[in-house]
C-alpha cells in the first residue's frame, strides 16, 4: 500500500489549502494509504538558504528538517497545498524547499557529468495551488510559468515522476458549492493516490 506524505505550504491550518489535504488524505486513507502530514508552520527552522550548499548548512540541519526529509525518504507519494501568492508559493515554502531539497539528499554530483544523479526518484507528485487570478488567465496569460519551474527546475530535478497539478481559482470569488466541488474532487485524487 502506498505511504503519502501530505505538506501543508499555507502558513495557516484554516486555509482552504488545508481543507485541500485534509480532502485528499481523507480519499487516500479510505483506500488503505498511510498518511502523514508536515505542517510547514510549525517546523522550527531558519527558511534562509543563507550560505547556499556549502556543507556547514546541512550537515548541522535542524531537528524538524532532519524529520522532513526522513518523512519524503519514506513516501512514495508527496502531496503539497499551497497558495499562489505574487506568482510563486509563499516564502516559508520556498525557504523549506530550499533547505531540504541538499546534496546527498536529494541529488548528487558526479565528476565528469553534467546533469546530477537524481536520489528521489520512484517517488510521485501532486500539487493543490489555490489562486485569487481566474484559471484561465494564470493558464493563458501567464503560461502556467510558475508549475514549468517546478516541474523541470525544481521537483523533476530531484526524481520525482510523475507531477501533476491542480489548480483552484478564483478561490475569492468562489462560492460554498464550487469549493465543495472541488473538495471532492480531491477526495478523488486521493482515492486513486494520484
Amino acid at each position: 500500500m502506498k505511504n503519502i506524505v501530505l505538506i501543508l505550504g499555507h502558513p495557516s491550518k484554516e486555509s482552504f489549502s488545508n481543507a485541500l489535504l485534509e480532502a485528499y488524505k481523507k480519499g487516500a486513507e479510505s483506500k488503505g494509504a498511510t498518511v502523514e502530514t508536515i505542517y510547514i508552520s510549525d517546523l522550527d527552522f531558519n527558511l534562509n538558504l543563507a550560505d547556499g550548499y556549502k556543507k556547514t548548512e546541512f550537515v548541522n540541519l535542524e531537528d524538524d528538517l532532519v524529520k522532513s526529509q526522513e518523512l519524503i525518504k519514506w513516501a512514495d507519494h508527496v502531496v503539497i497545498a499551497y497558495p499562489n501568492w505574487w506568482g510563486f508559493m509563499p516564502a516559508i515554502t520556498k525557504g523549506f524547499i530550499d533547505r531540504i531539497l541538499l546534496p546527498d539528499f536529494a541529488f548528487r554530483h558526479h565528476s565528469g557529468k553534467i546533469f546530477p544523479e537524481k536520489l528521489l526518484k520512484g517517488k510521485s507528485m501532486r500539487l493543490l495551488v489555490t489562486m485569487d487570478t481566474p484559471k484561465w488567465w494564470f493558464y493563458l496569460i501567464y503560461r502556467a510559468s510558475q508549475y514549468q519551474i517546478l516541474k523541470n527546475i525544481v521537483f523533476g530535478y530531484v526524481g520525482f515522476d510523475p507531477i501533476k497539478f491542480s489548480t483552484f481559482g478564483f478561490i475569492r470569488k468562489s462560492t460554498d458549492k464550487q469549493r465543495q466541488k472541488w473538495l471532492k474532487k480531491v477526495i478523488n485524487l486521493g482515492e486513486k493516490f494520484q
